[in-house]
């Protein structure tokens, strides 16, 4: 439990729930989400003196299902935003189920390989003056945000502390971002291991064995896809949300502008994200079809000079068939130069077969 007093120009951190509202700013409160479970009476006691409301039961379930898709929901009171992390390693979902997104690691002396590794979501419950978040066990978004708050409050400088979330939804946007950069920076592990693969199905001399893996990984794209289209449907109904709250209304109106333009930008990177997973699956399916075409024309090619072999050859076997035949009476059969005549004949139309079909373009590469 991490519990944050946030103002404009400070950051105080404490261990206990608080017990009234602070005459500035805001309030953080963080939770693990089994220690959420645990402390789920007191913690509904506490939103309740503080924001004179306490969360519904359907969005105490959602805040405590470790497999719940990304979504917005709201309620007179506060707002409630669910968006699944990037994990590394294990986590609490990697005892209920296996993980379904990618992550790279190094076999050695070979190339990148990718393994499934899990998503988790995080969380956000958003009152007027409070944000209550509820994270996975040993959540690096959550301890990573803290530490840049602490330390963007211990500078000095006015850039330091401009950098400091203005109210709850904008401490919400900002958390959602760093997640969101994480898939960014996701993209260039998947580029490197697809741009190998697709390198071995391309080339002809090579035989490509990953099918398991390549398989794998086209599977966990599609996922990947349709997380970041929960993603995408879960910012948008929040920028609808904003939208439908009337500027003249707002006690602030330039931070209110602030907060749709941070909203938007976390909306065009979940956009490029899914981008770029379409690009890579449709790379990966042109990649497979280019390698079975290439097989294909490969195939031809052999079959093709197969093909002119047996007819170079089927003439001389003809021949040769003739001197097999038991008749009493062969008109060559019996004189000494039909050998030499015999086997200058084949040779001579063996070598006239092979430039014909040379001619043709029916040996060799067609290239």
């Amino acid at each position: 439990m991490r519990i944050f007093h946030i103002t404009s120009h400070a950051v105080l951190e404490s261990a206990q729930l608080p017990t009234q509202m602070p005459g500035q700013g805001f309030v953080w409160m963080a939770f693990a989400r089994r220690e959420f479970e645990v402390l789920q009476q007191d913690i509904q006691n506490t939103l309740e003196k503080l924001c004179g409301a306490q969360l519904v039961d359907l969005h105490v379930q959602d805040v405590l299902n470790n497999q719940l898709p990304s979504h917005y929901d709201y309620t007179s009171d506060y707002n409630l935003m669910v968006f699944r992390r990037l994990a590394a390693g294990q986590s609490e979902s990697d005892l209920s189920r296996p993980g379904e997104i990618l992550h790279r690691s190094r076999d050695k002396g070979g190339p990148p390989v990718l393994h499934r590794i899990d998503t988790s979501p995080v969380a956000f419950v958003v009152f007027d003056r409070l944000v209550l978040t509820v994270h996975p066990t040993d959540c690096n978004v959550r301890d990573s945000f803290a530490a840049r708050l602490l330390s963007a409050a211990q500078s000095t400088s006015n850039s330091a502390n401009q950098r400091l979330p203005l109210s709850p939804p904008d401490l919400m946007l900002r958390v959602i971002s760093q997640m969101v950069d994480g898939y960014l920076n996701l993209r260039r592990e998947l580029t490197r291991q697809l741009d190998h693969w697709q390198t071995e199905l391309i080339n002809p001399n090579a035989r490509f064995k990953n099918w398991s893996a390549l398989l794998d990984a086209r599977l966990s794209l599609h996922h990947l896809d349709e997380i970041c289209e929960d993603q995408r449907a879960a910012i948008q109904d929040w920028i609808d949300a904003l939208d439908s709250v009337s500027l003249s209304h707002h006690a602030q109106p330039r931070a209110f502008e602030l907060l749709k333009v941070r909203s938007r930008d976390v909306l065009e990177h979940i956009e490029r994200v899914v981008h770029h997973v379409r690009r890579l699956e449709q790379s990966a399916e042109t990649a497979v079809q280019m390698h079975f075409n290439a097989q294909s024309n490969r195939t031809n090619e052999i079959m093709r000079t197969l093909t002119v072999l047996t007819a170079i050859f089927l003439p001389l076997n003809l021949i040769t068939g003739f001197f097999g035949m038991n008749f009493e009476n062969f008109p060559v059969l019996h004189d000494e130069h039909a050998l030499w005549w015999t086997l200058f004949f084949m040779c001579a139309l063996g070598v006239a077969l092979i430039v014909f079909f040379w001619r043709k373009r029916y040996l060799g590469s067609s290239h």
